[in-house]
């Protein structure tokens, strides 16, 4: 851990010094408060890189969950306790999915269905900030925020307005060569903190911000309120498992290393289930801070750990000027932050993608944005599955190959087709092929060639049965012509014995002969 010392200390250190701001921002955007954040970042920042599976990963809140949170706090009617409760779970349902090897299959979420997820939480960010950006009082829901908005621009804050106005400015037209060496969010803080405090503007600030450290809460379940706990704890887990990992594939393309994700998952789950007994906000790992850690050296879990340490000193000495900063600038910096999470890469080629991924996404973006969080990636993904099987079912042919007449001295001159079934045979096409044979029962012998199908399903062998009662029926003889490992597979699942009587073969030609 030691073998990057230097770049690891100027890592963490950039990294701290970015993470402040956006911490205290969450913060307060969550309800919990800015002290929430601080907690938040510093105890999930050290225990994720201690523990985790990403060495030069940067945890903390970030979007997503304090929108999770916020709702939490909103549902629950500031109850504490049970907030805290869904964190403590959340972190737990981490580990178990860590343990249960689940983080593996992030990979397979359909890219739409994370496009319109990330875009929606961008939307609702910069929906929520819009009153504070005005210098008037929070909203809790996205449609409340809409519905008083005439209302809010009618008592908006004339220099609040100027703070937040030119706190986003500054973050967007700051040169990079300044930005490299000053963080646009720490340059945008500093400079309208002290433009506020000199000109004694009468806007809302942080506040006390406490100068120790955190006391020891324990979160209590009440059974009443275990079903919205549970659901919002299972949205926590998946929004922080989705984001931490797509975080450090960012890490891994830049490093040129392979992180651990189970290992970082249980890293992950050990540092929320923490922060539930500190009051904070949960989080995950932030691919802006990451991005900036490596940037600046830091390569091991050092540097996430020294980031933590580096808060912890500026709540402990520098509080008491952190709690001056106006609400204001932080809402220009959320604004800046949710803008940042719209997905332009998939918004540039939105024009020309499939109409299917297109339906997808907007779906998905709606859902995020005006409903449920957890309700838009569980549509987005049950959806996507099902338009990937219509494809593929669509892309699977039945054709006939081989037609003829063979001499036999009971029946005399007999018709013999050869069936072809190219393509996926399983439930999503299992249905069509047996439209389609139904369509070619005027013969006598028939020949199903599955030696084209690449995997077949439970559906398509009982779709086979059935054919194979209703051919015996009709009095027309019937053989299959598969690979061997279908034949294995419907030897194992044929217990009524349908099969028993059928000629299977190897290849067409022996079936024939």
């Amino acid at each position: 851990m030691l073998s990057n010392l230097k770049g690891d200390f100027f890592g963490g250190l950039t990294a701290a010094i970015i993470a402040l701001p956006l911490a205290l921002a969450f913060g307060v955007a969550s309800g919990a408060g800015a002290v929430a954040g601080l907690y938040g970042a510093i105890i999930l920042g050290f225990f994720a890189s201690l523990f985790g599976g990403t060495s030069s990963q940067i945890s903390g809140p970030t979007g997503p969950m304090t929108v999770v949170v916020a709702s939490a706090i909103a549902m629950f009617h500031n109850d504490i306790n049970a907030v805290m409760s869904v964190v403590l779970l959340s972190g737990l349902f981490q580990i178990l999915f860590g343990v249960l090897k689940i983080g593996k299959f992030v990979r397979y979420i359909p890219y739409p269905v994370i496009s319109g997820f990330m875009s929606g939480i961008g939307v609702i960010i910069i929906i929520l900030q819009i009153n504070p950006f005005l210098g008037v009082d929070s909203e809790s829901s996205v449609l409340k925020t809409i519905y008083e908005l005439s209302s809010t621009f009618t008592n908006l804050s004339f220099e609040a307005f100027i703070l937040s106005f030119f706190t986003l400015l500054i973050m967007i037209i700051t040169p990079k060569k300044i930005a490299s060496l000053v963080p646009p969010a720490l340059l945008a803080l500093t400079t309208m903190t002290i433009i506020s405090v000199f000109f004694s503007f009468d806007v809302k600030t942080i506040g006390e911000i406490p100068t120790s450290l955190p006391e020891f809460t324990m979160p209590v379940f009440e059974f009443s309120k275990s079903k919205d706990i549970i659901l919002l704890a299972i949205t926590l887990a998946l929004l922080g498992t989705i984001d931490t990992l797509l975080t450090s594939l960012v890490a891994d393309s830049i490093t040129k290393t392979k992180h651990s994700s189970n290992k970082e998952l249980i890293g992950q789950g050990i540092g929320n289930t923490l922060v539930a007994f500190v009051g904070g906000i949960p989080g995950a790992g932030a691919t802006m801070r990451t991005v900036v850690n490596v940037k600046s050296g830091g390569r091991t879990k050092l540097s996430g750990i020294i980031h933590a340490l580096v808060l912890v000193l500026i709540v402990l000495f520098l509080a008491p000027i952190a709690s001056q900063i106006p609400l204001a600038v932080l809402a220009g910096i959320l604004m800046k932050v949710g803008l940042d999470i719209l997905d332009y890469k998939f918004l540039k080629v939105a024009k020309y993608a499939p109409r299917n991924d297109m339906i997808v996404m907007i779906i998905v973006f709606l859902l995020t944005v005006f409903v449920d969080l957890i309700m838009a990636v569980g549509v987005g993904i049950t959806l996507a599955s099902l338009l990937i099987v219509y494809r593929i079912s669509k892309e699977a042919k039945l054709n006939i190959s081989f037609e003829k007449e063979v001499f036999s001295e009971e029946k005399g001159n007999e018709k013999v087709r050869v069936l072809d079934i190219n393509g996926a045979f399983f439930f999503g096409s299992a249905s069509f092929f047996e439209e389609e044979i139904n369509k070619l029962l005027d013969t006598e012998k028939l020949i199903i060639n599955c030696t084209n199908v690449p995997f077949m399903d439970i559906s398509a062998i009982f779709t086979l049965e059935e054919l194979i009662l209703k051919l015996k029926d009709l009095n027309i003889e019937i053989c299959l012509v598969l690979k061997q490992r279908h034949i294995d597979k419907i030897q194992t699942v044929d217990k009524r014995e349908i099969f028993k009587d059928i000629p299977i073969y190897k290849t067409v030609k022996e079936a024939l002969d």
